[in-house]
Order: C-alpha cells, then structure tokens, then sequence
C-alpha cells in the first residue's frame, strides 16, 4: 500500500514524497515584480515539500492583478528566481513555478500604462483584487481581439522557456479560479463568437494551445495544469456543463504526457462539496491516456484524508496551501502526527520577514514555550 511519505514521480519530476506545497500568494516581489533574496529564504525554509509549487507568476506585464506578484518575463526576473531554485535545490526540493495571466482580475493601476485589462469578454467579473490602495473592485476588461490570442499563447511559451532558465523543474500554468484561461473555459464568462467561444470545442481551445506550445518548448514531463471545475472563484460564474468540459479537456492533453494534472475539488479554499462534479471519472480519463502522469488533489485535506487518498490510490500527490504558511515543516509534522501551527492572517500579504519567514520548525517551536 503506498504512503503519503514515498517516493513518487510526476512525469519526468522525481519528488521524495507525495506531499505538495500548493501555489499561494504572498505579495512580497520586489520592484520590477523581481524575486527577492528573501522569497529565496521563505522557499528554501519549505524545501521538504516533494514538490514546491511556487506563487502564480505573471507570463507577461499585461497578466498581473495584485500588486507585488513575480513574474517569469524577462532577465532580471529569470536572475531573481534563479537565486530561488538555487536554495531550494540546495536543501534537496523540487520546485516548480506557476504560470499565470490574471484576464480580467486586475485594475488600471497594475496594468502599464494604466490600459484596460483583457478577458475573453468586455463584462467586469464584479470581484476584488490587492493594490496600492488596499483591496479595490477590478476594473472593467476589453475582450481580447482574435488576432491577439496567438500574442497570449506565445507569451506563456517564453514564460516557460524562462522558467527553465531559472532552473526550475517544470511548470504548472494556472487555468483555474477565474484567470484568463478559466475565463476562456467557462460560458458564464466566455461570450465570444469566433473560434474561441461557443462550443466546448472552441472555449477550450486556448487552453490547449498553450499547453501544446509549452510542452513543445520544455518538454511534457516537465508541463503540469492547475483546474478547478466548480469552483466560483473572482466572479466565476458555474460552467453550464463542467464534466463534459473538463473531460474534453484531459481527453486533448492526454498526447502531452504531463507531469501531472492539479485539480481543486470543490470550492478553492471553501466548501468541498459546493457543486457535483465527478472527479474519479477525471481522473480515470487522464491516467487511461498519460500513465507516467500524476493526479494531484486539493483543497482543505487533513492528515486523514491525504494519508487516506494516497493509499486507496484516488490520489498520487496531495497539495497543502496554508498549513505550509505557518508550518515550514510541514512534511515532518504530518508524518509524526504533531500540532499544526496557525498563521497570522494580517500579515499573508504583502510585508517583509513578519509572518512570511519567521515561523518556525516544530522543534524550535517547542523548545521556544519549554515543551520537550
């Protein structure tokens, strides 16, 4: 029977254990959207993970929603990630990045020039987003023209040949919780009627394309999907029809052979059971056509359900978001079944060292309050 705490592969990744740290976003990317030295430090501290799944990265300028997230775009973001990967696989990780362009979840104000932001469609998703002034509503997007789609494809194809300059192990793009990908996908959002919208066919094609384009430019093995089916997330509006989407959608990325397929059950960060959605039927779908593919799960697992999910084989990997905030050990703390440790919440956003790299390990932890 396997453990939460073997060995595994996810294409052609090697990971230790079965344990991932889910992509989570802290705001703390220096000017330029440049990795800092101490992002290097909070990624290092994180190292048991198997896998570290970075915070989503901005592809391009146009694809940023929240102020002070990285990006993957250039040299001097590719520089200020190596020092990134550098520590991580120094103290033995495995870390990967997350790619992302935001659509329509931005403001003005985070766009250069102060341009509109784009979607797949000109309606506002009615959500919030992280600026200089605080929290603020998003501003309204323009419908990206036909012609301007392969620009997209092209520029999560550089994002990833960035990435591996960077010395990353693969990527995770992120077409879930209502970004631009997902905002393609779904027909509560998506209302376009050229080749890009309309179908299943159609709405999925984006996404496809740019999982092609990625995994001709790095490899399969090293090219990995973030879904969320059901989830409401920044004003996405449920999918008439998520099972036959997203089966579509495994079904086309089967010939890829991904390193492995992310998939949030339920509500991100909320209820588990907000919508049906058949998730083993999913799953089947995507390891029938991509053996050498893991299926990763996630959303709100105990020790419990993870050690449970890998050992009945409903699950290869199992993704952890928040405990890994205030819990650099987390891996040591779930084998040895001890206390998890809470995070602040005023601090997960933006800052320095506070709350980001001061928690501590749980033998520090102990030490610190007299507990043997």
């Amino acid at each position: 029977m396997t453990t939460l705490f073997e060995p595994a592969n996810a294409g052609d990744i090697a990971l230790s254990n079965r344990i991932v740290m889910a992509p989570l976003t802290r705001d703390r990317a220096g000017p330029g959207q440049v990795p800092t030295p101490l992002m290097a430090e909070y990624y290092r501290q994180r190292a048991g993970a198997g896998l570290i799944v970075t915070e989503a990265s901005q592809i391009c300028p146009e694809g940023q929603g929240y102020l002070d997230t990285p990006g993957i775009h250039n040299a001097e973001q590719v520089a200020g990630w190596r020092r990134v990967t550098e520590a991580v696989h120094a103290a033995g990780g495995k870390i990967v990045i997350q790619l992302w362009h935001v659509g329509r979840i931005s403001h003005v104000s985070l766009q250069p020039g102060g341009i509109a932001p784009v979607s797949s469609t000109a309606r506002s998703a009615g959500s919030k987003t992280f600026t200089k002034a605080g929290f603020v509503d998003v501003s309204t997007p323009r419908a990206l023209r036909t012609d301007e789609l392969p620009g997209i494809v092209d520029a999560y194809r550089h994002a990833a040949g960035c990435a591996m300059d960077a010395g990353f192990d693969g990527v995770e793009v992120h077409g879930a919780n209502g970004y631009l990908l997902d905002q393609f996908l779904r027909d509560s959002i998506n209302d376009r009627s050229d080749a890009y919208g309309g179908s299943i066919e159609n709405r999925a094609r984006l996404l496809l394309e740019v999982m092609r384009a990625i995994a001709t430019e790095i490899g399969g093995g090293r090219t990995a999907l973030r879904l969320s089916p059901v989830t409401p997330s920044n004003g996405a509006g449920p999918d008439s029809d998520p099972q036959a989407l997203h089966n579509h959608v495994v079904e086309q990325l089967a010939p890829l052979g991904m390193a492995y397929l992310h998939v949030i059950e339920g509500q991100t960060g909320g209820a588990r059971d907000i919508a049906p959605f058949d998730y083993a039927a999913l799953r089947s779908r995507f390891k029938h056509g991509n053996p050498r593919g893991a299926w990763m799960v996630n959303n709100g697992y105990s020790r419990a359900m993870a050690l449970d999910a890998v050992a009945s084989g409903a699950a290869d990997l199992v993704a952890f978001g928040r405990p890994f905030i205030g819990n650099p050990d987390l891996v040591r703390r779930l084998r040895d079944d001890l206390p998890l440790a809470p995070l602040r919440r005023e601090t997960l956003y933006g800052g320095g060292a506070e709350g980001y790299t001061d928690y501590v390990d749980y033998a520090a932890a102990s030490e610190a309050v007299g507990v043997s």
